[in-house]
């Protein structure tokens, strides 16, 4: 037997390697790939710049809310600016974000889009310009060494097919020759089938090493276009990289907050802020506006006079100005003015009450409701309870604290007591539930 045969040879064994027919579409696959990440990346940073206009505006309205709420609050003085002053912050770093935001689209997604249309060029019957030159070139570069390829699978199976007929050919020999039955005829057909099975071992080999020795030549030349061809992709390739790397960069200066000169004064002036604040200073303010610095009519001997025949509410006591003087009454000291910080309703206000009169219940008070003569004292309030009146919410209102009612524009519900001065009225759902509720959201039923 001229040669040796083995059933698992004719077994192909595939293989992941460039070189292998085929193999190339994975770099022109590259190109295509690019496309998309460009959509990707555009993605990207269009969600992030999605995210910063959320931010910006969570944070405006956020310092509107509080700030609001800081200045109809208890807090005063120093202590208050400085709180006032993270509002103030977020405000200003708001509108840092927007900006963030307008550079991300307005450059850099500009961008992408604009380098993505230069770079990669639409066909008409679908797919890029790119990507049909790379595959052409690839299979100008493999054509030639797939051909000759394929001759060598052709003599390799011709020649393994070979040795196997070989095989079967001598084994039949062999066995003949232990069988008395066979004529010398018969033993000489299979010795001359075992002669020819040689013969074409030796051809069908032959042709394989010769098929194989003119892939081999062939086989540095398709290496060098291949890596050609390949060689261009990769500069593509390359040019697609390096603005993804230069992209990034700008994209991490815009969002880099820290080098910005005006991020940084925010929170130096935050810092400065907060330092003011002074606890001796507002304590001080609040003895003269709140305290016993503040000044008073001590009441004084007074002669009769008709123009105290008249009876004042003190209701109408509370809507007069600080300033009032009463008949025969001398003003004594300079009246310390408190500034009026709030024009709106607060829950602070309508929880907090400041008493500025003396009490009426006291039983030692001089200024008690009768005097000995009978008469009524001028200073007592007017206490004849209020009419409880029907009324209809004329806009939708949504309770802010636990004592306060929730109801929706057209709803009914009872007035119990008139608005005071912070304009809120006590009123009464028709489930039971009392509270107190803005008085301009309501008007009486006719």
């Amino acid at each position: 037997m001229s040669g040796s045969y083995d059933d698992s040879v004719g077994v192909e064994v595939s293989s992941d390697s460039f070189w292998e027919v085929g193999n190339y579409k994975r770099t022109v696959k590259r190109i295509d790939d690019g496309h998309r990440l460009c959509n990707d990346l555009m993605n990207c940073i269009h969600e992030r710049a999605r995210i910063e206009k959320v931010y910006a505006q969570q944070l405006t309205e956020w310092a509107k809310r509080w700030k609001q709420l800081v200045e109809k609050g208890p807090q005063y003085g120093t202590v208050e600016r400085a709180w006032c002053a993270f509002m103030s912050e977020a405000e200003k770093v708001s509108e840092l974000h927007l900006e963030v935001k307008g550079s991300l689209m307005n450059e850099d997604f500009e961008k992408i889009k604009n380098w993505q249309k230069e770079a990669f060029h639409k066909q008409m019957m679908g797919g890029f310009k790119e990507t049909k030159e790379a595959e052409d070139g690839f299979r100008k570069a493999q054509k030639p060494w797939a051909k000759k390829l394929k001759e060598v699978e052709a003599a390799k199976k011709a020649y393994h097919a070979a040795c196997k007929e070989e095989k079967l050919a001598i084994s039949r020999e062999t066995n003949s020759k232990a069988d008395p039955a066979l004529n010398p005829e018969q033993l000489k057909k299979l010795q001359d089938k075992v002669e020819r099975s040689k013969q074409d071992v030796l051809k069908t080999k032959e042709k394989y090493e010769k098929s194989l020795k003119e892939l081999d030549n062939a086989t540095p030349q398709y290496m060098e276009n291949m890596e050609q061809v390949f060689e261009q992709c990769q500069q593509f390739e390359e040019k697609r990289l390096r603005f993804f790397r230069e992209v990034l960069l700008e994209v991490q200066k815009h969002l880099d907050l820290s080098n910005v000169a005006s991020y940084k004064n925010i929170y130096h002036e935050l810092e400065q802020n907060i330092k003011t604040a002074d606890a001796v200073e507002d304590l001080r303010w609040f003895r003269a506006n709140q305290g016993p610095g503040m000044s008073m009519n001590w009441p004084q001997f007074e002669e009769w006079s008709a123009d105290l025949n008249r009876t004042l509410s003190r209701r109408e006591k509370k809507k007069a100005s600080d300033g009032v003087t009463l008949t025969g009454i001398n003003q004594t000291g300079d009246q310390v003015s408190q500034p009026n910080k709030h024009s709106s309703v607060s829950s602070y206000e309508k929880n907090q009450s400041y008493p500025t009169d003396w009490s009426d219940e006291e039983s030692n008070n001089p200024f008690s409701s009768t005097d000995a003569n009978g008469d009524t004292n001028p200073f007592d309030e007017d206490t004849s309870p209020a009419m409880e009146v029907r009324v209809r919410a004329l806009y939708d209102y949504e309770g802010q604290e636990q004592d306060e009612l929730s109801f929706k524009a057209g709803d009914e519900l009872t007035k119990m007591e008139n608005e005071d001065e912070q304009g809120w009225c006590k009123g009464r759902l028709d489930n039971g539930q009392v509270g107190l509720y803005p008085a301009n959201y309501v008007e009486p039923i006719q």
